[in-house]
């Protein structure tokens, strides 16, 4: 009688039980990286990285391995800085923040229109909410697939059970890229304007908030006639939120 070979395979179960072990694990572990940084400011993030080692413009001549550039950057709590930094990003980048739970379908549906209908040569519009960015921002690579996307709203669900809207705000004012290898309102603040976040007037406060969309192309410290527009467009929709009444509901969390 011919004698059974042993199957090296694993079973379906075995497969099934790794699977879902792993998939606890990485959940526990995605829960507690936020957990901590509801508290702990991120020594970093991955685009910092990224521009740190990235060669100079103009300066990456081939088989020269530049050094490394600094970084600036320097977490801030929104008592350390000046009430309309927070009320210009909102005016700029989510003006339903305090309103929505992560997702603003309005505007998602409002930047597929644009896109769809845009004409060429225009730049695509983005729907992204200030809590989608800071996912991005704080846990994820840039880039663009539907793995990082689907990672994105994982950890923009997280974020918003987890944090409070002053934390998900405080997060994203000091990790933004405001220009190149400077990162968080006040990095910005001391290399435009030589002064604290603390200080900054509502213009100041507009014109960076105005950049955020593309950082390396608008510079705050030459802002061009584009930067100009999007800061006084800025300026009045901050007026239309109600100026330091809106800012007092976001500070009293």
């Amino acid at each position: 009688m011919a004698q059974a070979v042993p199957t090296l395979l694993p079973s379906w179960r075995t497969v099934l039980r790794v699977s879902l072990q792993t998939a606890a694990a990485l959940f526990l572990l995605s829960v507690a990286w936020v957990l901590v940084y509801r508290w702990v400011p991120p020594p970093a993030t991955w685009l910092m990285l990224d521009r740190r080692a990235h060669a100079p413009m103009g300066l990456g001549y081939y088989g020269i391995q530049p050094s490394p550039r600094h970084v600036g950057y320097r977490f801030s709590t929104l008592d350390e800085v000046a009430p309309s930094v927070p009320l210009a990003v909102v005016a700029s980048e989510d003006q339903r923040f305090l309103l929505h739970h992560g997702f603003d379908l309005d505007g998602m549906w409002s930047a597929a229109q644009y896109n769809w209908h845009r004409a060429e040569g225009k730049p695509v519009r983005g729907g992204s909410t200030i809590s989608q960015q800071v996912a991005k921002n704080v846990f994820l690579w840039h880039g663009r697939s539907y793995v990082r996307k689907a990672a994105e709203a994982y950890f923009t669900i997280l974020i918003e059970t987890l944090w409070s809207k002053r934390r998900i705000m405080e997060m994203y004012l000091s990790v933004a890229e405001m220009g190149d290898c400077t990162f968080g309102v006040e990095a910005a603040s001391q290399r435009y304007f030589h002064k604290s976040a603390r200080s900054l007037s509502p213009p100041e406060a507009a014109l960076l908030a105005g950049v955020l969309p593309n950082p390396l192309r608008f510079r705050a410290s030459q802002p061009g006639p584009q930067a100009r527009a999007k800061q006084l467009r800025v300026l009045r929709k901050m007026r239309s939120l109600g100026g330091s009444a809106y800012v007092a509901t976001l500070l009293n969390e």
